[in-house]
């Protein structure tokens, strides 16, 4: 990351289906303090998990992020935070910063994964404001699009 980027923290407003060239597909929404949102197009497993989380639903059996969880909390180590901070080509990256014995590690993940781990641990999100400036709208501009209940 440029040590020049600001970063902010951000919030999860939740999993919506948004039309891209006349497809629904799962984007998670990112807010910040001032109400902006920015979506992160994702997959829908991690839409699954992700609104899972959000609505305090329990799986019958582990999903991939709670047992990462399961395994970094026995491992003794816990999720410090996690950061997106770059796109390049229409693809966000992120990293996932881990703390274990007062040592602090980083991972590159997507961010779908980052914040279905954040969310289940309760770490903080922060977004590079350049990356969430770049693509932010307004709520007025989120008209219209829909909430997820589930998938068939």
């Amino acid at each position: 990351m440029n040590s020049a980027n600001n970063i902010k923290k951000v919030t999860v407003k939740g999993v919506f289906m948004i039309n891209i060239f006349g497809k629904a597909v799962p984007a998670v929404m990112l807010e910040d303090d001032e109400g902006l949102l920015m979506p992160i197009h994702i997959g829908q497993s991690e839409a699954l998990s992700i609104n899972s989380v959000l609505k305090s639903e329990t799986m019958p059996r582990p999903m991939t992020h709670d047992l990462i969880l399961s395994m970094l909390v026995r491992l003794g180590a816990e999720v410090e935070r996690v950061l997106i901070d770059e796109k390049i080509d229409n693809i966000y990256y992120g990293r996932i910063t881990l703390k274990k014995d007062g040592t602090s590690m980083e991972f590159d993940a997507r961010p779908s994964d980052c914040i279905a781990i954040a969310l289940r641990s309760d770490a903080v999100i922060m977004i590079s404001e350049e990356v969430f400036n770049s693509d932010a709208i307004s709520k007025d501009n989120f008209q219209g699009s829909r909430a997820i209940s589930g998938f068939a």
